[in-house]
């Protein structure tokens, strides 16, 4: 086919997305019978395409920034508002070709941020995402991640040094990996090259900072003991799904001065108490309320295998990571002052002699009337609401 002039912007990108081979200027000057002079007109407006964003250069292909392979590997990058789970290519040079687009996945996703999978790849059905994805297989390399200190080293070029000792060998990071680290810095690679000769080859994927604050020393502790700190995407989408409780058949203790004590930062309140005199005996009434998660949490849900791996929470000088999500532990079930919880309520009755007479547990549904710091509550000896 010949053509007296270069092809159209539209021409080129329909012959590359058709193409099943590697695509250069060669092979599209072939094919359009672009000979001579138009040749350097033809490399100007490849150039062009490419500044604009519309091709990227991956070894030897050309590739449409507005395509994506119909079949290809993503990463986890979080859930939307709509607890929709979405991800990112894995191969994408952003040098070349601006930010990865965001995919969503449908049907839901058992993964976590982070976690790869083989997905098939089609135009998406709404203006939110470009493209939608349904997962092939799962493809999770979190035993590729590693958290370590970059390095450069005089001669032998940049390094990661490994933050968990049982890691023994150094990496290597080859120039354009390094995603702009600087020598020092707190950063987690991914895996690209297992050892064979010479050093393990190790890409950048996010870079964390200075290694001595606060933040990042827990960090290290997270990894160093293997704590899991990131809720998989079914997990997520499961607590945001969650509707508020059903107060039918539980005991209504909203009439009772409930108050929960806790520090003056804390952003979660799982328990409450309350306590009487009785003038009749000297003894006293106390009730101690604590959070009711199984008003949310079902046997068997992806929220509860969840918490069975976790165990509990674990708490650090600047951070928690929590057994449940924060739309459980920091909403739901926080015993907000002046709002309904459901709650699981032990109510006991002691004599003047401190002995405890009788207890009780009931499922009720309770309203904290007050938020006290445990300064609050040492200093007054009564408190009236």
């Amino acid at each position: 086919m010949l053509f007296r002039s270069l092809p159209s912007e539209a021409e080129i990108l329909a012959f590359i997305q058709a193409s099943p081979s590697i695509v250069g200027k060669r092979e599209i000057a072939r094919h359009f019978a672009v000979k001579g002079a138009g040749k350097i007109a033809l490399k100007s407006l490849l150039k062009r395409l490419a500044d604009e964003g519309k091709l990227a250069r991956r070894q030897r292909k050309l590739i449409d920034t507005s395509t994506l392979p119909p079949v290809t590997v993503l990463e986890i990058a979080g859930i939307d508002k709509d607890g929709e789970a979405f991800a990112e290519p894995v191969e994408w040079d952003e040098r070349l070709a601006g930010k990865p687009p965001r995919i969503v996945i449908e049907g839901g996703i058992a993964g976590r941020k982070g976690d790869r999978v083989l997905a098939k790849i089609a135009p998406a059905r709404d203006g939110s995402y470009r493209f939608r994805a349904k997962v092939i297989k799962p493809l999770s390399d979190r035993a590729q991640r590693v958290l370590g200190v970059y390095r450069l080293e005089r001669g032998l070029g940049a390094r990661i040094v490994p933050v968990d000792k049982k890691q023994r060998h150094e990496l290597q990071v080859l120039a354009g990996d390094e995603m702009g680290a600087v020598s020092g810095e707190l950063v987690e690679a991914e895996i690209v090259k297992e050892r064979g000769r010479g050093l393990p080859q190790a890409r950048v994927r996010e870079r964390l900072g200075d290694l001595a604050s606060q933040k990042n020393i827990s960090l290290i502790a997270i990894h160093q003991h293997g704590i899991p700190h990131e809720f998989p995407a079914r997990v997520t989408a499961e607590s945001d799904g969650l509707k508020p409780f059903a107060p039918a058949g539980r005991d209504d203790f909203r009439h009772l001065p409930l108050v929960t004590i806790d520090p003056p930062d804390a952003r979660d309140h799982d328990d409450a108490v309350w306590a009487e005199i009785d003038p009749a005996t000297g003894g006293a009434r106390i009730v101690v309320a604590i959070a009711d998660v199984a008003a949310y949490v079902r046997p068997g849900s992806a929220l509860d295998r969840e918490a069975r791996i976790r165990g509990n929470s674990v708490y650090f000088p600047d951070r928690v990571v929590p057994m449940l999500p924060e739309r459980i532990s920091n909403d739901l079930c926080s015993l907000r002052e002046g709002q309904d919880r459901p709650a699981l309520a032990c109510t006991m009755e002691f004599d003047a002699s401190g002995r405890k007479v009788s207890h009780r547990f009931t499922r009720v549904t309770m309203r904290s009337h007050a938020k006290l710091s445990y300064e609050e509550a040492q200093r007054s000896e009564e408190h009236t609401f």
